[in-house]
């Protein structure tokens, strides 16, 4: 047991030598007192997950953060691999040991904004495309929290990249209970 552990990050880019954003924000995440980094494709490149390790973090940790790029409207194929062998089915029973955490998305789009709604490029809000996530966050018995989003990843200037990771790692902070909360939404966009 790790009493120390605030917030566990789950990190999945399989594309991380060609992301503008994704090393930013998995850079502005560690370090963090009480943040634990898995950088799922750097630490399991052959695709076999350490689901004891896996599991023990999770269990210590009070917050959860999946942090990914969306691809084809969907979490990378490590993070969805994550999912299957990680999380056991009695975690889906009330009272179960995720009981009682949070946990949220920080999310990449290489979209726009306006490309998330009805009549935009995607046709829907990109809250539709988290909803298996955001249901198997629930059915474990943990809170689901606003999205951290970042919209034109594949367009970024490196202003907006640096502030983006910036308020991730304040976010994160904030809910660690290593800073004071911020005013306003502290998710963004």
């Amino acid at each position: 047991m790790n009493p120390d552990l605030r917030a566990l990050v789950i990190f999945a880019d399989p594309s991380l030598h060609r992301s503008r954003i994704s090393r930013r924000v998995a850079d502005a995440a560690a370090g963090l007192p009480g943040v634990q980094v898995q950088d799922l494709y750097q630490l399991y490149p052959d695709l076999y997950i350490d689901v004891r390790r896996e599991r023990a973090l999770l269990v210590d940790a009070p917050l959860v953060v999946f942090v990914f790029q969306l691809a084809w409207y969907a979490m990378p194929a490590l993070l969805k691999e994550w999912f299957d062998t990680v999380l056991k089915p009695e975690w889906t029973r009330p009272g179960g040991r995720l009981a009682g955490k949070a946990a949220f998305a920080a999310v990449a789009c290489n979209s726009r904004l306006d490309d998330y709604r009805p009549g935009g490029a995607h046709g829907r809000p990109l809250a539709d495309f988290l909803v298996p996530l955001e249901q198997t966050v629930q059915a474990c018995g943990m809170r689901w929290l606003p999205p951290h989003v970042f919209y034109g990843a594949d367009h970024p200037d490196q202003q907006a990249a640096d502030r983006h990771a910036d308020a991730l790692r304040a976010l994160l902070a904030t809910h660690a209970g290593r800073a004071p909360a911020s005013t306003g939404d502290a998710h963004g966009t």
